[in-house]
């Protein structure tokens, strides 16, 4: 990992290439952030950069004075960074290319309780033979012996709100200016939702 950033889902859009061919794109609003940690093998115990992102004008306790973010999120970095990083420096949305490709993670949409047919995408039972208001129940959930449901059996249940990681997602266009990135694709969550960028 050698790039790291935070940011924040605007929206979906399109784009149009030089050839005329349409692209899918979500515009993600990434950084700029600050380092506002640095933490060292020596001192903590581990490797570690604890970034800023979007400064709040709440008030705050003197144990988080320097830390005047809504968002905080360390990144362990695995392999070499591209260059030494120091606490109270900014990053933005200049340290990535078009043409690069991304990991981006992010909590997905809540969906609320939902049953096994739309949670699992089970197939649901026939809708003859006496099979009145019962096609998309579960069917059977267990067995005679041990007499209980087995730990781990797919069942209705919450559903969303979970953290996903989307791979490999290509960025189409940089806006340095306004800090937004164009990524082909989808990624995960609503508008709003913050999301971790990494190289």
């Amino acid at each position: 990992m050698k790039k790291f950033i935070l940011g924040k889902k605007i929206g979906a859009s399109q784009i149009f290439d030089e050839k005329g061919n349409f692209i899918p794109v979500t515009l993600i609003k990434a950084g700029p952030c600050k380092i506002v940690q640095v933490k060292t093998k020596e001192k903590d115990g581990y490797e570690a950069f604890q970034l800023g992102f979007e400064e709040t004008k709440r008030k705050i306790k003197k144990t988080m004075k320097g830390k005047e973010f809504k968002y905080l999120k360390e990144f362990r970095p695995k392999g070499e960074i591209e260059r030494e990083l120091k606490g109270g420096e900014w990053i933005n949305v200049a340290v990535f290319q078009p043409g690069e490709k991304i990991d981006v993670s992010g909590i997905s949409k809540g969906k609320g309780f939902q049953g096994a047919v739309k949670r699992w995408r089970f197939h649901g039972k026939n809708a003859t033979h006496g099979n009145r208001h019962d096609e998309r129940t579960l069917g059977s959930t267990g067995m005679s012996f041990p007499q209980r449901v087995i730990k781990g059996k797919k069942m209705p249940g919450r559903m969303g709100g979970e953290k996903v990681t989307i791979k490999n997602l290509k960025i189409v266009k940089i806006d340095p200016e306004n800090n937004i990135l164009a990524v082909r694709g989808a990624v995960p969550g609503k508008r709003g939702t913050p999301l971790e960028i990494k190289g």
